[in-house]
């Protein structure tokens, strides 16, 4: 019985664990992140794939980028998957660097102007100066 009792503490203690570990804030926006992260990836490649690289191919004179190879003997580099791969790399990059930027604008807290205001005291001791300055 004993054994049974340890198999079933060490499950219990194991899942108010993983349910504390769930529970933290980090892990559910990590999680949160990773999906949307993915769901924004998957909108950028399709930019990438069914806008921006037709239009390349058309400039290129019909020719996919990802087309672009060469043979050497029986070997065929295919340059342009790779060419293709750094530029949705780049693209995606550049997307996710302003929507950080968009967004660190959105959570910072509008700057407040700071309105000096001077006691009575400070006031009349600043027009005794200018009208001593005025004097000499």
């Amino acid at each position: 019985m004993e054994e049974k009792e340890k198999k079933e503490n060490f499950f219990v203690k194991g899942a108010q664990e993983f349910k504390a570990f769930i529970n933290r804030g980090n892990v559910v926006d990590m999680a949160v992140g990773v999906v949307m992260g993915s769901a924004f990836g998957s909108i950028i490649n399709s930019f990438v794939d069914d806008l921006l690289m037709p239009i390349f191919g058309i400039l290129m004179g019909g020719k996919g980028v990802s087309d672009l190879s060469f043979r050497i003997n029986n070997a065929t580099i295919a340059y342009g998957a790779f060419i293709q791969t750094v530029l949705d790399f780049v693209i995606i990059a550049f997307c996710v660097f302003i929507m950080v930027k968009l967004f660190s604008k959105l959570r910072r807290p509008a700057k407040k102007e700071e309105v000096s205001q001077k006691s009575a005291e400070v006031e009349l001791l600043e027009e005794i100066r200018d009208l001593l300055k005025k004097k000499k």
